[in-house]
């Protein structure tokens, strides 16, 4: 299943004690399934609930080479040239990242970016600038990392799609409001079974 996973919520349906945020189980009511990958409880977007332990793996390892695209917004107005060092990788803390494709966020897909709740902190003197990224690899808060090595503190993050590298469409958030979700497509369903054999 894909869900649209809003701010505020773990990657996990297990709660954490003490924890001042939600976990997946507020929102999915599905027993036998996790996420194929994670999001921060700060970040929000798409994530492929399975109870396939080899789709799962296959989706989150690198070395498969899945694309994930997030719409990002930072503090400033980075120009092309600002973006450059991640198309080729920036150097963080664990090491290189892997190329990115790094560009400004078309308007039409930032007219399906709903507002936020909390909203983000706006400055009055800084502008903020929406970028589309998409990655390879997910480690620990990286495109937050990412954005900030090269001088621009990513605000929002959201992850839009996943692209299953077999020639179909990318899953996305098309149709699914923040905290909603939907059963996967008979055709997803046929896409995923042959991407975890």
């Amino acid at each position: 299943m894909l869900l649209h996973k809003p701010y505020g919520v773990l990657s996990q349906f297990t709660p954490e004690p003490a924890s001042r945020w939600d976990c997946l189980a507020a929102l999915v009511p599905v027993p036998g399934v996790y996420a194929a990958g994670r999001l921060d409880a700060d970040s929000e977007g798409l994530l492929l609930l399975t109870s396939d332990g080899r789709l799962q793996h296959r989706i989150t390892d690198p070395r498969w080479g899945h694309w994930r695209r997030y719409w990002v917004q930072v503090e400033g107005d980075p120009t092309d040239t600002d973006l450059e060092p991640l198309r080729h990788g920036v150097v963080l803390k664990d090491g290189p990242s892997r190329p990115a494709r790094a560009r400004h966020l078309p308007l039409q897909p930032q007219s399906l970016i709903t507002a936020r709740q909390p909203p983000i902190r706006s400055r009055r003197s800084i502008p903020t600038t929406w970028l589309e990224l998409e990655l390879q690899e997910g480690r620990n808060r990286q495109v937050r990392r990412m954005t900030a090595a090269i001088g621009f503190p990513t605000l929002r993050l959201i992850r839009s799609a996943i692209d299953l590298m077999d020639g179909g469409a990318p899953l996305d958030l098309q149709g699914l409001a923040p905290g909603c979700w939907r059963p996967l497509t008979p055709g997803e369903q046929q896409r995923l079974a042959r991407l975890g054999r």
